[in-house]
C-alpha cells in the first residue's frame, strides 16, 4: 500500500463510529426486511404448492449467483467505487421485489416469476455484501475491527431473532404484496444511510487501470497466498460450511421427528439459537479487541462439535437439553463468522478485500449443497439423530485440524494475538 494511501485510509479513521452505526443501522434495516419478506415467500411457496422439490429449487436458485459468480463480482468490488455498487445493488434488488409487487396486482404470484425474481435478487446481493464487508476497514480502525464484526453480528442476530414473529404476523393481516413492500421501504432506508455517509475511495482504484476480470481474480488469490494460514483457513471455512449450513435445515426434523416435538416445539429451538447467537454477538462486540482470534475461531468450532455429538446421543426424551444445547450452539456463531471475517478485514489489504470476501463466500456457497445431499442422504439412511452425532465427530475434528496445524497457528500472530 503506497503512503498516499495509507493518509487516505488515516484521515477516514476520524469519527469512525458516527459512521459506522449511521451505514450499519440502514443495513439493520435492509436485512430486517428481506429476512422477513424471505420468510414469507417461503411461506407463500409452501402454501401453494406444498412442493419440497419447489422450496428447494427456491433455496438452489438463492444461492447459485453467489456460488458461480463470486470471485468474479469480486474484481469489480474492488476495481470500481463500491459506495455506488452498494447504492445499485440496493435500489437493484428493490427493484426486483417491485416486479412481484405489480405482478400480485393483477392475480397469484406465477411461481416462475418468484423463482427469477430470487435469482436476480441474489444477483445483486452477491455485488452488495462483499462491497459492505470490503469498506469496513477503511472506515474502522484496525483495533476495533473485530468489536465491530460484534455490532453486525448483534444486528443481523436481532433480525434473525424477530423477522420470523413479523413476518407471521404481517401474513396473517397482509397480503404478500404489503410484505413485499416492506422490502422497497428497507432498501430504500439502506440507500438513504449509504449516500449520507462519506466512504473513502482508494488511491489505487482511482489509477489503475482494469487488467482483466481472470487476472484479477488470481491477483486475489496471490493476496490471499501471501498471509500465512489464511488460505487453509479458508478451506476449513469451506469444509465447516458443509457440515454446518446442513444441521440448521435438520433441526425442524430431529426436533419433530427423533424427540416427537410440536411445531411449536420446533419453533423454540430456532427462537432460542437466535437469542443464544445474539448474546455470541453482543459478548464479542465487548471483547473482540482482547481474542486471539484463532482460538476463538477453534473453539467456536470445537464446541459446536461437542454440541452436535452431545445432541446424537441424547435420548428421545431429551428435548429440553438440546434447547440448552442449541442455545449453547447458537453463542458460538458469532465467534467463527465474526471473527472471520474480521482476520480477512485486518490481513487482507483494502484493494483486494472485495475478491477475498467474494471468494469465501463463494467456496461456502458450493459448500452447502453438497453438505444438504449428505445429510440428506445420510439422515435417512441412519436416521437424523446419528447424523448429529457423526457431524458432531467431523466438526472436532476440524477444530484439531485448526489446533495442530502450523500455518493456522501463526495466522494473526498466532497465540495471544490482540488487535
Amino acid at each position: 500500500m503506497s503512503n498516499k494511501e495509507v493518509i487516505v485510509l488515516e484521515d477516514n479513521m476520524i469519527g469512525w463510529k458516527k459512521r459506522f452505526f449511521t451505514l450499519w443501522t440502514g443495513e439493520a434495516i435492509s436485512i430486517f426486511t428481506s429476512s422477513v419478506i424471505q420468510i414469507a415467500i417461503i411461506w407463500y411457496l409452501t402454501d401453494k404448492t406444498k412442493s419440497a422439490a419447489i422450496l428447494s429449487l427456491a433455496t438452489l436458485v438463492g444461492f447459485l449467483p453467489q456460488a458461480i459468480l463470486g470471485p468474479f463480482i469480486g474484481v469489480l468490488v474492488d476495481r470500481y467505487n463500491r459506495k455506488n455498487i452498494m447504492i445499485f445493488s440496493d435500489l437493484f434488488i428493490a427493484l426486483m421485489t417491485m416486479v412481484l409487487v405489480v405482478a400480485g396486482i393483477f392475480g397469484e404470484l406465477p411461481i416462475w416469476l418468484i423463482m427469477i425474481v430470487l435469482f436476480t435478487r441474489s444477483i445483486g446481493n452477491t455485488f452488495y455484501e462483499p462491497s459492505m464487508r470490503a469498506i469496513t476497514p477503511t472506515m474502522v480502525p484496525a483495533q476495533n475491527l473485530t468489536q465491530c464484526a460484534g455490532y453486525s453480528q448483534t444486528f443481523e442476530s436481532v433480525s434473525m431473532l424477530f423477522s420470523p414473529a413479523i413476518a407471521a404476523l404481517a401474513y396473517s393481516f397482509w397480503n404478500i404484496n404489503w410484505i413485499l413492500m416492506l422490502d422497497v421501504a428497507g432498501a430504500v432506508i439502506a440507500v438513504a444511510a449509504i449516500m449520507i455517509v462519506k466512504i473513502p475511495k482508494l488511491y489505487k482504484q482511482e489509477t489503475t487501470e482494469p487488467t482483466g476480470m481472470i487476472k484479477e481474480a488470481k491477483e486475489g488469490i496471490r493476496e490471499l497466498r501471501k498471509e500465512k494460514g489464511l488460505m487453509s483457513l479458508m478451506i476449513i471455512s469451506a469444509v465447516y460450511a458443509m457440515i454446518y449450513f446442513p444441521i440448521g435445515t435438520l433441526y425442524p426434523l430431529i426436533s419433530m421427528t427423533y424427540f416427537g416435538g410440536t411445531f411449536q416445539d420446533s419453533s423454540i429451538v430456532e427462537i432460542v439459537f437466535a437469542a443464544g447467537t445474539l448474546l455470541g454477538a453482543v459478548v464479542l462486540s465487548r471483547i473482540g479487541e482482547k481474542l486471539d482470534k484463532i482460538a476463538a475461531i477453534r473453539n467456536s468450532i470445537g464446541v459446536m462439535g461437542f454440541g452436535l455429538v452431545i445432541t446424537g446421543l441424547l435420548p428421545p426424551g431429551g428435548f429440553n437439553i438440546f434447547v440448552v444445547l442449541a442455545g449453547i450452539m447458537g453463542i458460538t456463531i458469532p465467534f467463527y463468522y465474526g471473527v472471520l471475517m474480521a482476520i480477512f478485514q485486518i490481513k487482507i489489504r483494502p484493494e483486494y478485500l472485495g475478491r477475498v470476501i467474494s471468494l469465501s463466500t463463494s467456496l461456502a456457497m458450493v459448500a452447502m449443497p453438497l453438505g444438504l445431499v449428505m445429510a440428506g442422504t445420510f439422515a435417512e439412511l441412519i436416521g437424523v439423530e446419528k447424523w448429529f452425532f457423526f457431524s458432531g465427530i467431523g466438526t472436532v475434528i476440524i477444530a484439531l485440524f485448526c489446533f495442530f496445524m502450523p500455518s493456522l497457528r501463526k495466522c494473526c500472530g498466532g497465540a495471544g494475538y490482540i488487535v
